[in-house]
Order: C-alpha cells, then sequence, then structure tokens
C-alpha cells in the first residue's frame, strides 16, 4: 500500500468507527494504534516512532491551561444548581411580561447572562425549560417558538465567554485565552441582537404566536421588581468581571494579572459565594457538581489521549501533508477554504461533539490556516460560531433531545397542558439555526466583528530602525575612544 493512500484510509475508517457508534475516546486510541502497527510493518515509519507516544500523553495530563476546565465545570455545575435561574427567569419575565415577545426577550437575556456564568448547555436548556416552557404554554405563546427559543437560548453558552470551548480552542489554536474571550464578545453580543430582533419582526407580524403576558399575572411591581432583578443581575455580573478581567478577557484590556487556570479557580470560589448568598450551598449540591465536573474532566482527558495517540499516527504516514495539500487546493484561496472547513464542521456536528472537533480535526486545520495566513484567533471564533449549531440542528441536536426529556418530564407530572410533540421541537429549531448560520456568514465576511476588540499587532519598519551607539565619558566629539590594552586584562593585583 503507497503511503499517499494511507492517510485517506485512515481518516475513512475513523468514520466508520464513529458511525458504527463506538466510544470516541476509545476509537481513537484503538483506531491510532492499529494503523500504527500496521504502518511499522508495511515500513512506513520504525518502530521508534511510536517511543514518543507516551510523552505525548504526558504532555496532555500536565498542560496547565487545561486545568481550567473542571474549575470551570465546577463554577457552572454549582449556579446551574442553586436557583440563579429560576430568580432571573421569574424576575425577568414579568419585567418583560407586558410586551408582546416578552417572555422570548427574558429567555434570551437570562441565557445570555447564564452562558457567561455557568457554561454548561444541557443544564442551561434544561433548568429554562422547566421554569419557562409551562407558563409560555399557559400565555399562549406558539408551541414552536418556545422550544425553539429555549433550545437556541441555551447554545449561547457555547460562544459568550468564559466558554469552556474557547479554552479548548486556544489550547489548539496555540492562542491567548484573554484574546480568545476578547474576541468572542462581538459574535456574541450580534448573536443575541439576531435573536432579539426575529422575536421583534415575529410579534409584528404574528402578534398571536408571542401575546404579552395578562397585567394579574404580574405579582412584582415597581422598586420590589427592579430588586429581584439587579439582586441576580449584579452578582453575576461582578463574577464574570472578575474572572474575565484577570485573565485580560474583556474589551479593551491589555493586560492579565492571572492565568486562566487561576481566574477560573477564583470564578470556582466565586460561585461558591453566590450559592451561599442564595442560602442553597447544600451537601447535596455540592456532591451533584463535584461528581458531574468529574465526569466532564474524564471525557476531555480521554478524548484528548485518544486523539493525541490518532494525530501522532496519523502526521507519521504523512496525514499533515495530504489536509494541507487537499485544503490549499480548493478555488478560492481563504474564502474558498473558509467556506469548505465551516460546511465540514457543520456536517461532522451531526455526529461528534464540540470537544471531539476540537481535539481531532482542528489540529489538522490550524497548519493551513497559518499557512493561507488567517488569524488564528479569528478563525478559532469563526470554529466556536459553527459549533454552535451541533446542539441545535435537528434531528442529533443535543439541545433538542435535552428539550424533549425535560417536556416529557413535565408533561407526566402535569405541569404542561399537553405533551409537545418532537415536530415541534424539530420545525421550531430551524429558523435559530439559520440565525446562527447567519452570524457564520458575518463573521467570516465581516471579520472586525471579531478582531475590532483585539490589541492590534505593532508592526515595525525596518527601513526606519536607527541604532545610535552612545560614546564613553571623557572622549570628545568625534573622537574616537581609546582601546583597551588587552594585557591590562591579566595583569596582576597591585594588592
Amino acid at each position: 500500500m503507497s503511503v499517499d493512500i494511507f492517510p485517506p484510509l485512515m481518516f475513512a475508517g475513523l468514520v466508520v468507527f464513529l458511525l458504527l457508534g463506538f466510544p470516541v475516546a476509545f476509537s481513537l486510541g484503538a483506531l491510532g494504534l492499529l494503523c500504527g502497527g500496521i504502518a511499522i510493518v508495511m515500513g512506513l515509519f520504525p518502530a521508534s516512532f511510536m517511543s514518543a507516544l507516551p510523552m505525548n500523553v504526558f504532555g496532555v495530563v500536565s498542560n496547565e491551561l487545561l486545568l481550567a476546565i473542571p474549575f470551570f465545570t465546577l463554577m457552572g455545575c454549582i449556579l446551574e444548581r442553586c436557583g440563579l435561574a429560576e430568580d432571573m427567569l421569574d424576575s425577568m419575565g414579568q419585567l418583560f411580561g407586558p410586551v408582546r415577545g416578552g417572555l422570548g426577550y427574558s429567555v434570551i437575556i437570562v441565557g445570555f447572562i447564564l452562558g457567561a456564568i455557568t457554561g454548561t448547555v444541557a443544564g442551561q436548556v434544561i433548568a429554562m425549560a422547566m421554569i419557562s416552557l409551562p407558563v409560555m404554554m399557559r400565555y399562549g405563546y406558539s408551541m414552536r417558538y418556545s422550544t425553539g427559543v429555549l433550545a437556541a437560548s441555551g447554545t449561547i453558552t457555547q460562544l459568550v465567554p468564559p466558554s469552556l470551548v474557547l479554552v479548548v480552542l486556544a489550547d489548539q489554536l496555540g492562542r491567548s485565552v484573554g484574546d480568545m474571550y476578547k474576541g468572542a464578545w462581538g459574535p456574541a453580543i450580534l448573536q443575541v441582537l439576531l435573536f432579539a430582533l426575529y422575536t421583534f419582526v415575529l410579534s409584528r407580524l404574528r402578534p398571536q404566536d408571542v401575546p404579552g403576558v395578562p397585567k394579574e399575572a404580574r405579582t412584582l411591581h415597581g422598586w420590589a421588581l427592579w430588586r429581584k432583578c439587579l439582586r441576580g443581575i449584579l452578582p453575576s455580573a461582578a463574577l464574570i468581571m472578575a474572572v474575565l478581567g484577570s485573565m485580560g478577557g474583556l474589551p479593551f484590556m491589555d493586560h492579565a494579572v492571572a492565568t486562566p487556570t487561576e481566574a477560573a479557580a477564583m470564578g470556582a470560589l466565586g460561585a461558591f459565594v453566590l450559592a451561599a448568598l442564595h442560602r442553597r450551598l447544600t451537601w447535596p449540591l455540592l456532591n451533584a457538581a463535584m461528581a458531574a465536573t468529574m465526569r466532564m474532566t474524564a471525557m476531555v482527558v480521554f478524548i484528548l489521549i485518544g486523539a493525541r495517540t490518532f494525530s501522532l499516527v496519523f502526521q507519521g504516514v504523512e496525514g499533515g501533508p495530504w489536509i494541507e495539500h487537499m485544503l490549499t487546493a480548493l478555488p478560492g484561496g481563504q474564502l474558498g477554504f473558509l467556506i469548505a472547513v465551516n460546511v465540514f464542521i457543520f456536517v461532522l456536528a451531526f455526529f461528534l461533539d464540540f470537544f471531539e472537533i476540537a481535539f481531532i480535526i482542528l489540529p489538522l486545520l490550524a497548519p493551513v490556516a497559518t499557512k493561507l495566513g488567517i488569524d488564528l484567533v479569528w478563525f478559532g471564533v469563526l470554529i466556536c460560531v459553527n459549533m454552535q449549531t451541533s446542539f441545535m440542528h435537528p434531528p442529533f441536536g443535543f439541545s433538542l433531545f435535552y428539550l424533549r426529556g425535560i417536556s416529557d418530564t413535565l408533561a407526566r407530572n402535569g405541569t404542561l397542558p399537553r405533551k409537545v410533540e418532537s415536530r415541534d421541537i424539530y420545525m421550531g429549531a430551524l429558523p435559530w439555526v439559520a440565525m446562527q448560520l447567519v452570524l457564520v456568514a458575518v463573521v467570516i465576511f465581516v471579520p472586525e466583528t471579531v478582531t475590532a476588540l483585539l490589541e492590534k499587532e505593532k508592526v515595525v519598519d525596518v527601513d526606519k530602525v536607527r541604532i545610535e551607539l552612545q560614546r564613553r565619558e571623557g572622549n570628545a566629539p568625534g573622537v574616537a575612544p581609546e582601546r583597551e590594552d588587552p594585557s591590562r586584562l591579566f595583569a596582576p593585583d597591585p594588592k
């Protein structure tokens, strides 16, 4: 077998393993070792090449940046269980309730805020659906709009700093986490504005789908309502500012005072404080949060180890040059590469989680993007925007699965007046997926949405560089300094 066809066969084998439903981490590791053995037998590389594998694995488990993942996960797990979502949705719902589409606006805004402090799609979708779906159905909201806005608002957490996705992308692309966070603020805010604009247009074209909440249903008014809103928003905003500001992840900040791991640890501590302020810091909450953190961390580490095994063998059989040649030969240069990559990742997102895409695919794409002169921070944020759709597009979107499960539970408990049909969930998701794809196009064609908040690189004009030599004291201008007698350097000490 020629080395030219080994990389595509190896990649095709990975696709087959994944379609068969085997766990991704073990599929990657097993396929990498199997293909490594075949490559050694075929003489594509020596057996000593595989001796680099232990050091690659050790590099994974000793990566200090990835230590931020369990801290951010613990922070999110505590906050999603401490009642913050309930308080914010209740107060925001009453604040925006009189407006047509007001419950939709409240879900979008709370989804944005929770996305910045929890970072977990599953908990966010489930929490918001448990609270808001019965209320929206009670007041006559369209079922398709209700399910769509709840699922889409949960996926915002993938893009809003301090997102776990952005931490992983920064690690895989070799860029600063702070820069990745600053670059993501523009698309995150644009995503919220797109969702709000859709709600506004729908409230004008089909007001019966998003009616206002009756006055008698609003129990809080005046300062009492504002106080409840601020009680949920201000502590959360303070925590976000502290975590992101310490690592230089806020717009117009050029310096960091903490590493991402240190900032994540501070965020976890802040989550404990917020849970205590809500008087819900209990042992069951801590036990559930730590168990969820352990599962997430273990999954990430095993996927990383499997991905390193696969990528080592793939690079050994010249898979990197094969990918580079295939992508650089696409028509259209940078634009052709970006369109092809985004279509490819959109299709992969039907089957793979964002961690798997980041660890398997991104290391293969980054060298090609660098060769084409693409800014890797912008490229990483663009991929993150695209990977939002992995949670939304029917029929495999995880947000839709979470919504399906919690809606069935609520219907069995009698909380919902009727069962939510799968058709409504899937059809309701389509407009929101379209808006996410619109954002992908905006980021591609208007890169300033990402780069405007990044620190501009200083370009040095070498033709204007001047090197000035300082003269020694005691020498007149224009007079060459006296040369040191080398023999005096080795003269005996007169003392």
